[in-house]
């Protein structure tokens, strides 16, 4: 019995398989495949933590960021630097406010 995943996995996930004594079928994604698996995965993960939140599956979504970011070329210095100036601008979520809606009629 086969089961499909076509999905983006850790680096050592082959080699855990094969010392369960199965065999898994795998490619290496090419540039375009691997940035599409990515935000895939990253979904994946985020509907993980939805279903299940923890600490473990938080970290994933981090894992994953991580990731993205080295993808990008990104310095997770300086996203984070943005992360509190914007924090500092516009404030966090802790307040839990809802934009309904903005009138934009002049007076």
């Amino acid at each position: 019995m086969k089961i499909h995943y076509n999905k983006l996995v850790r680096g050592n996930i082959i080699d855990i398989i094969e010392k369960d004594n199965k065999k898994a079928s795998f490619h290496i994604a090419n540039d375009e495949e691997y940035k599409i698996k990515l935000y895939e995965k990253l979904n994946e993960e985020i509907d993980e933590f939805k279903n299940n939140p923890c600490e473990e599956e938080l970290s994933d979504i981090l894992e994953v960021i991580y990731t993205i970011s080295k993808l990008n070329n990104f310095d997770l210095e300086t996203v984070e630097k943005i992360r509190k100036s914007k924090l500092l601008k516009n404030g966090g979520f802790e307040k839990k406010i809802i934009l309904e809606d903005v009138d934009i009629e002049e007076i």
